[in-house]
């Protein structure tokens, strides 16, 4: 993983909710690893009926992630680590009733 930052992509049909659950389930994932400012949310895109923003995991937040959930992030589907952290968030996410769609941003 990377060692500043790793981003996500997120599209929703319905920003002004979804940016909400999007906000609390950051912070419930902050306050998991004991962390706070862990995270930025961009500036919506609207194209096509969609919004699309980044969510931009700070790496104090990464580090924290992988101290609590490695075990959980190991046993996700994927070869290499960046796609089991992105099937973990995703899953994570939806755990929290947040149904968004979700990809990792490359660098």
């Amino acid at each position: 993983m990377s060692n500043n930052s790793v981003i996500f992509e997120v599209s929703t049909t319905k920003y002004e909710v979804d940016k909400e659950r999007v906000t609390l389930v950051m912070k419930d994932l902050q306050l998991s690893c004991g962390i706070s400012d862990g995270f930025l949310l961009s500036s919506p895109v609207e194209k096509f009926g969609w919004t699309f923003f980044k969510i931009l995991f700070k790496n104090e937040l990464l580090v924290g992630i992988q101290e609590k959930f490695g075990t959980q992030i190991m046993h996700t589907k994927g070869n290499a680590f960046q796609e089991k952290f992105s099937d973990f968030v995703t899953k994570f996410f939806e755990s929290k009733n947040c149904k968004i769609r979700m990809k990792l941003v490359e660098d």
